[in-house]
């Protein structure tokens, strides 16, 4: 079964040796051309796509509108992606060990960025590469999280896996 890259894992594409992408940098952000009247009452958030060339050949990449997919929440609603404020890859020749990354502002109700999922389809040298699917999410903050909030949570569970396999005397 395929299962999804969580944010900030690189996936390497086979079919294009040395070359990466990842899906980062998820956080809640303004954007810098100010709000789209069509994302009244939604939350904005940004995230980034960067491509890395680890081969020896330059790659020309493209990375635009339409290739990359925000869905939100657990039914994975479309979130609203603000085209104007977004940075994309038009047409770039990635030569040996650069990189370029495209900025994406998009939004979706707050409620619902707990679960962030975006797919990714490059495109290299007029070839569509397979879709990369990614999961993160946008949230918890640590003040919930030390009021007890989610105490079923993997952070949670990992917490408490890693104290009582500490030291005695270990803090």
């Amino acid at each position: 079964m395929y299962e999804p890259n969580v944010v900030g894992d690189w996936q390497e594409y086979d079919e294009h040796a040395g070359l990466r992408v990842r899906v980062h940098s998820l956080a809640a952000a303004e954007p810098p051309r100010g709000r789209d009247d069509a994302a009244e009452g939604l939350t904005y958030f940004t995230l980034r796509v960067t491509v890395e060339n680890r081969s020896a050949r330059h790659y020309g990449i493209h990375l635009e509108d339409g290739q990359i997919d925000v869905r939100v929440g657990p039914d994975g609603e479309s979130a609203f992606i603000d085209w104007r404020s977004s940075q994309f890859i038009e047409g770039f020749d990635v030569h040996p060990l650069r990189r370029a990354t495209a900025v994406v502002y998009a939004a979706g109700a707050e409620a619902s960025l707990k679960q962030v999922d975006v797919q990714v389809q490059l495109r290299v040298e007029e070839e569509w590469t397979e879709r990369r699917l990614w999961a993160g999410g946008i949230g918890l903050c640590e003040a919930a999280v030390a009021a007890g909030v989610g105490r079923d949570g993997l952070a949670h569970q990992v917490s408490k896996f890693l104290r009582d396999q500490a030291e005695p005397g270990t803090p």
